[in-house]
């Protein structure tokens, strides 16, 4: 047998540059790349999410390359990002059914750091531990890293990668409602960047049509003199709630559905603009009187956005007509910019869950009481709007909430999710009933307008709507907005005031239209944006931004640009 061939000095010097350079510090380079390999494999599922991944680990990498020439630190970088990015984006599926995208970095503000660090009083702490541990990890791959790479090269490198994200973004766009997958997290967060940078240079934050022929008139402050009494108007965000009788085979106590029907028997349906998670979004319509629609992939961040930048609403029109503006909300101020939004829209008083002394979630009563005594401060012949954002309906339905308050509840016999949200559901309309015989008691002689409405349907509703329907199928449905997994109810109630009956107050009305519903049923006169707002919604028998493919809502946002409601968007 022939003697093996001589490896020659190839082998020897190849053996002694590895001594060299020494295994662990080879290993200190290597490792996060492989780290990434196996979060690729783990949370990726197609050629196409797997190719994203690659082309974003390279933009990570080769910048920090550029930035520190040292490749071992430089993955270590990367790896932590992408580590914190698919945490985050994960806790965000887990409470909104999404996950996180290029949007939720392009509009972080200090409030929602301030908040973060509020609900969650050990997360400062937990940074500071991660800072401790991390720095001197860092410090150390610094120290270890026997390589240098020139800066040209990183950067043509991260250019490369950029270039072919950007065009490969473009060629092969991400459907929308694989956002609704909870995988992908990386890649789907990459490729959002490149539609959203490129939204945002065509479009702005907000659609709107580039000219409009007509112009609205900016109205007086001292132009409405409703005929009558002013009542005072109660608008109530009733959390998650629906008629969950929506769903076939859903067993509910008796007596269950009075709690949906108005004053006058009827039972109307609200058509929100969110499904499992963002009550902001209905927030906005309320409010605002407009579509979260119209921002397109940035209306997650809808109340961020119009803080300070949309001054047109329910409020702002009630003030004309005399009426003091007070807001309670259930969380901080902070969280998605709601003081500062609710604030642009007209609200004078906001009671943030810290002004008002709430310890975590509280029942509705809670907040009834507090509603009843800010009344009682109340002169009595200044007409007072109140928004009552309630909160004892949110997530999650695994554990039992206050089970205290339902001594004697029995279960319906659903799945148990399905059970504590009409157990909580039925903790509502008691809470209700008795704020409104406490009304009567405590101000028998004035008279009040109460509007209620569910500002989405619970997260579970696709699964009991449709319980064969795979993740693929409700994400397509949410993303075309069927209008059963967005249908709550809204509920017009009266004391001491008879409302006065408008075509507007129809049995179905997007949820932009209930400001307008509100000052029709209370006899307010509309001011000018109000008016050609209620011709959009009598030609389009209720619907907002799903008319005419959102040609009408684009029109008018721009005719509120045109008179100075809307800026900078």
């Amino acid at each position: 047998m022939a003697p093996a061939p001589n490896q020659g000095p190839i082998a020897t010097v190849a053996t002694a540059s590895v001594a060299a350079v020494g295994i662990w510090r080879l290993l200190a380079v290597a490792a996060p790349h492989l780290a990434a390999i196996g979060l690729m494999l783990q949370t990726e599922t197609d050629l196409g999410s797997r190719t994203g991944f690659v082309l974003a680990w390279g933009i990570l990498n080769f910048f920090f390359i550029a930035l520190l020439r040292r490749p071992a630190l430089s993955g270590a970088l990367s790896l932590t990002l992408v580590v914190v990015l698919i945490l985050l984006s994960r806790l965000k599926h887990d409470i909104v059914q999404m996950t996180a995208n290029f949007v939720d970095l392009m509009v972080i503000d200090r409030d929602t750091a301030a908040f973060l660090f509020t609900i969650f009083p050990n997360l400062r702490w937990s940074v500071i531990g991660a800072a401790v541990v991390t720095l001197p990890l860092m410090y150390a791959l610094w120290w270890l890293d026997p390589f240098r790479i020139r800066r040209l090269p990183a950067l043509a490198g991260k250019l490369t990668c950029l270039a072919a994200l950007v065009g490969y973004s473009f060629a092969w766009p991400d459907e929308a409602w694989r956002g609704y997958y909870d995988d992908g997290y990386l890649s789907k967060f990459a490729r959002s960047g490149v539609t959203a940078v490129s939204d945002f240079i065509n479009y702005g934050f907000m659609e709107s049509d580039a000219v409009a022929a007509e112009r609205l008139k900016v109205p007086l402050v001292d132009s409405c003199h409703p005929a009558g009494r002013r009542p005072h108007i109660l608008m109530i965000h009733d959390e998650s709630s629906f008629d969950i009788r929506q769903a076939k085979g859903i067993k509910v106590p008796a007596g269950y559905g009075s709690h949906f029907k108005s004053f006058d028997g009827k039972e109307r349906r609200f058509l929100a603009e969110s499904n499992g998670g963002p009550s902001w979004f209905t927030e906005y319509n309320v409010l605002a009187g407009l579509s979260s629609r119209s921002f397109g992939r940035f209306s997650y961040f809808v109340t961020r956005i119009a803080s300070g930048r949309v001054e047109r609403g329910l409020p702002l029109a009630l003030r004309r007509c005399g009426y003091e503006t007070i807001s309670l909300y259930p969380a901080y101020g902070a969280f998605m910019s709601a003081r500062s939004f609710q604030t642009s829209t007209g609200i004078q008083r906001f009671y943030d869950a810290r002004d008002l002394g709430a310890k975590g979630v509280e029942p509705d009563s809670f907040y009834y009481d507090k509603a009843l005594q800010l009344m009682s401060g109340n002169a009595p012949n200044k007409p007072l709007f109140m928004f009552v954002y309630l909160a004892a309906n949110h997530f999650p339905w695994e554990t039992r909430f206050r089970p205290d308050l339902t001594p004697s509840w029995k279960r319906p016999g659903n799945e148990p999710v399905v059970d504590e949200y009409i157990r909580r559901q039925a903790m509502s309309a008691g809470d209700y009933t008795a704020f409104i015989a406490n009304l009567k008691k405590k101000f028998p002689a004035q008279p009040f307008l109460i509007v209620r409405y569910g500002d989405h349907q619970p997260e579970f509703s696709p699964h009991v709507l449709d319980p064969g329907l795979g993740e693929a199928g409700v994400g397509k449905k949410l993303n075309a907005y069927d209008p059963r997994y967005y249908a709550t109810y809204y509920a017009i109630d009266a004391v001491n005031f008879e409302p006065v009956k408008s075509a507007a107050v129809m049995d179905t009305v997007d949820g932009p239209y209930l400001p307008l519903v509100i000052q029709e049923a209370a006899g307010i006169p509309l001011d000018p944006s109000f008016e050609e707002q209620k011709s959009i919604m009598l030609r389009c028998k209720g619907m907002f931004y799903a008319c005419k493919d959102g040609a009408e809502a684009r029109r008018f946002n721009r005719l509120l640009i045109d008179a100075g409601m809307v800026r900078g968007l």
